[in-house]
């Protein structure tokens, strides 16, 4: 059965909560006149795309009431006119490509999915400056093909799903790729942002009539806005500056393995003077073995029981399969002469704490695992890690991504905390851990075939134990999943609450820019 094939096939999926057929019918027909009818759906067959989830919740809880495909901010704020008209609420969407937090379905039944993906201009890319301005509906591969094709020397810094995702969608989610720029939202400089009443917020210099630093100088003149609009439901972002990375001289990318599961501590004490210290410049990952196995393997084809892998299973396929019960790849970056001389502080580290030092060389030029980290930490492009979804098959996936000091006390006790709810469900630990400079993004990928009832049960479950024992333990994760937003809004506190609700009635009295987002409500 298809995604939407749980629906009887009415009119629509979904109304919008509060909204009569009636009235829907007639902001419908409003949306029709802005943007042309082929670019207004409300059948379920046509919002077939809109119900895909990863996650472990009933699609039926998310059902969009509609989507609308704007082409411009003048079609944008026309179309929020109409919203605040009929209390009709919008989720927008750059790509909805939102892979294990819940793609492009909304927080709660009934809202119109606000599709920006016709918006796709690359307005500028400045090669002197090394800046880009883009709008919502360009994707990673959209601005690299435009610097490959004007042979620009400038590097783009993807996530794993780069490809199909854009660089506006990920930023304004907070999200990470594994370049020097790794980190998003602090290499990007200046939003264009849509408020619920149709003004036109500039932030930065870019509210300066004329500016000419709208992408160069983040701060502007007073108060900083641009986080609001970050992981928030308080204005939609329409125009994004993004910092891009020159291309380096040189680069050597090398894998650093360790054979035993608690050298993950070994690791990351080592990784963490060099990456504060900027000789490790990049936001490289530190893998599991299970992670590593499962890019490339089904896990029928290694263990075909049920219940966890056990720890010596885990390490025996690790041995046999050429790989490390943990895995670092990461990156050196500048001329051959500043390589060669951080390359021997780099070695010399890494050997000193147990771990085995791999190049280009070592692997070989065919190794899959090696050369998709190559490319994603150079900016290149690869779907390589999607071989993750192939492991239990049945297209259930939900990321779980607390943060950590980058402390390998923390990552044991992280570590150590995880398998306990893991292995209480039967599920596997898929792990790995994204460097930053003080901090360590810990993506657990809760791997499950959706198809089984009672393993998107078990997900589920799983999902909200860890949430209540990390955060016990002080670890909050920094994304979640569209079915979780509520949970995890709470375990950051009522003040951090009541602050959001108050800018969001501000911002939005009518409530119609994705309720629910983030937690936030008015």
């Amino acid at each position: 059965m298809s995604d939407y094939g749980a629906f009887t096939m009415s009119k629509y999926v979904a109304l919008p909560k509060g909204v009569d057929e009636a009235t829907f019918d007639r902001a419908i027909a409003e949306f029709r006149n802005i943007v042309g009818a082929e670019h207004v759906l409300h059948s379920a067959e046509a919002l077939g795309p809109f119900l895909k989830i990863m996650i472990p919740a009933p699609i039926e809880a998310h059902a969009p009431s509609a989507a609308i495909a704007p082409a411009s901010v003048e079609e944008v704020q026309r179309i929020l006119a109409v919203c605040n008209h009929y209390k009709t609420p919008v989720w927008p969407v750059s790509t909805g490509k939102n892979f294990g937090y819940g793609s492009a379905a909304p927080a709660t039944r009934g809202q119109i999915i606000l599709d920006l993906k016709r918006m796709n201009r690359i307005i500028e890319v400045d090669p002197d400056l090394c800046t880009a301005l883009v709008e919502p509906g360009v994707t990673y591969q959209q601005l690299y093909d435009y610097i490959k094709e004007r042979n620009l020397p400038l590097w783009i810094d993807p996530p794993i799903p780069g490809p199909v995702a854009g660089p506006l969608g990920n930023t304004v989610e907070r999200g990470v790729g594994y370049t020097p720029y790794g980190e998003h939202f602090l290499f990007s400089c200046g939003m264009e942002v849509v408020l619920a009443d149709g003004q036109v917020l500039r932030t930065g210099m870019g509210a300066m009539p004329n500016s000419n630093t709208w992408q160069v100088f983040k701060w502007g003149y007073g108060p900083t806005l641009d986080g609001i609009f970050t992981q928030s439901n308080f204005g939609i972002v329409t125009k994004l500056g993004l910092w891009l990375m020159p291309a380096p001289p040189a680069y050597k990318p090398f894998v650093v393995r360790y054979p035993e599961h608690a050298d993950i501590a070994k690791a990351i004490d080592t990784i963490r003077p060099l990456r504060i210290a900027q000789i490790i410049p990049n936001a490289g990952t530190v893998s599991n073995a299970l992670w590593e196995l499962a890019v490339i393997n089904r896990r029928a084809d290694l263990y075909p029981q049920a219940g966890p892998i056990p720890d010596t299973t885990v390490l025996d396929l690790a041995k046999k399969h050429g790989v490390g019960a943990w895995n670092v790849y990461t990156a050196l970056y500048g001329t051959e002469e500043t390589i060669a001389a951080h390359w021997k502080i780099v070695t010399a580290a890494f050997n000193a704490s147990g771990g085995t030092v791999l190049t280009q060389e070592d692997v070989g030029p065919d190794d899959p695992l090696f050369n998709y980290r190559r490319d994603v930490m150079r900016g290149e492009l690869t779907m390589r890690e999607f071989g993750l979804y192939n492991w239990r098959g049945g297209g259930g996936s939900m990321w779980f991504s607390p943060v950590s000091q980058a402390r390998g006390s923390e990552t044991l006790k992280q570590m150590g905390l995880a398998r306990r709810v893991l292995d209480k469900f039967g599920i596997d630990y898929v792990g790995l851990f994204v460097i930053g400079w003080r901090d360590m993004h810990h993506i657990i990928d809760i791997l499950y075939d959706r198809g089984q009832p009672e393993a998107m049960a078990k997900a589920r479950r799983c999902y909200d134990e860890l949430l209540d024992d990390f955060a016990r333990e002080g670890y909050g994760v920094y994304r979640t999943n569209i079915d979780f937003m509520a949970k995890v809004a709470k375990l950051y506190g009522p003040v951090k609450a009541k602050v959001n609700r108050r800018i969001k009635r501000a911002l939005d009295p009518n409530g119609i820019l994705a309720p629910g987002k983030s937690g936030i409500h008015g």
